[in-house]
């Protein structure tokens, strides 16, 4: 039967997609792949042992992301790091659309969401924080998961859409190559309070706790960015 083949065929195909994606993914946030510098696709798909067709829909991947940008007639470049007042920008906007998805969903939730959420936290205390994004990885899965829960089930496809162009976990977590994560115990806590009024069943509380996690997440990544101590 030629189906079962075509069948297998597809999904060996997803799975080098995946990966190839995630290597790369994994080079952007450790800077391996410098900011600024142009991308060889023959070059990734010579050191994946890959063809280019699959670093090629990494990279398009990847733009949506944020981490690379596309070149007219040139291919893709790594994305600058954002700069402090980008930085403080990208806080800015989640500032106006994470407050909005925290309050409307804290309206329409459920158990499963709730036991979603709860599990995200308890990754983020398990998880190792270490210098080098194979050592944050399941950190910074564990925080995204906590935010785009959140956000996509707000009950509102354009705020979702609006959430998901930001790119803003990627960004911040460029900040820890080297470092480790440097503000665990603050986050797991803002994390928490944000679920305990999803507890209480209190949306205007919900929304607080969510604008004091960010502005505080704001506060310490500028802190990194200046190489001061953290307070």
């Amino acid at each position: 039967m030629p189906v079962k083949p075509e069948k297998h065929r597809t999904v060996n195909r997803q799975v080098l997609a995946d990966h190839v994606y995630e290597e790369v993914f994994a080079s952007l946030i450790d800077g391996e792949l410098e900011a600024g510098a142009n991308i060889s696709i023959d070059g990734l798909a010579r050191e994946l042992d890959v063809s280019p067709t699959p670093v090629r829909e990494a990279l398009a991947r990847l733009e949506a992301t944020g981490m690379v940008r596309r070149v007219a007639l040139k291919g893709y470049r790594v994305a600058p790091v954002a700069t402090t007042e980008e930085l403080a920008e990208l806080m800015d906007a989640r500032l106006v659309i994470e407050p909005v998805t925290t309050e409307r969903t804290c309206e329409r939730l459920t158990p499963q969401i709730y036991a979603a959420l709860e599990q995200t936290i308890e990754d983020l205390r398990r998880a190792p924080r270490g210098a080098s994004f194979v050592n944050f990885r399941e950190y910074w899965e564990a925080d995204q998961r906590f935010h785009r829960l959140i956000a996509e089930h707000c009950g509102n496809q354009f705020i979702f859409s609006a959430f998901t162009a930001l790119g803003a976990q990627n960004q911040r977590f460029r900040l820890f190559s080297e470092l480790g994560v440097t503000d665990a115990e603050f986050a797991i806590a803002e994390h928490s309070a944000v679920l305990e009024a999803f507890a209480a069943g209190d949306p205007l509380r919900a929304r607080q706790a969510m604008c004091t996690h960010l502005e505080e997440v704001k506060r310490r990544a500028l802190v990194d960015m200046s190489g001061q101590s953290p307070e």
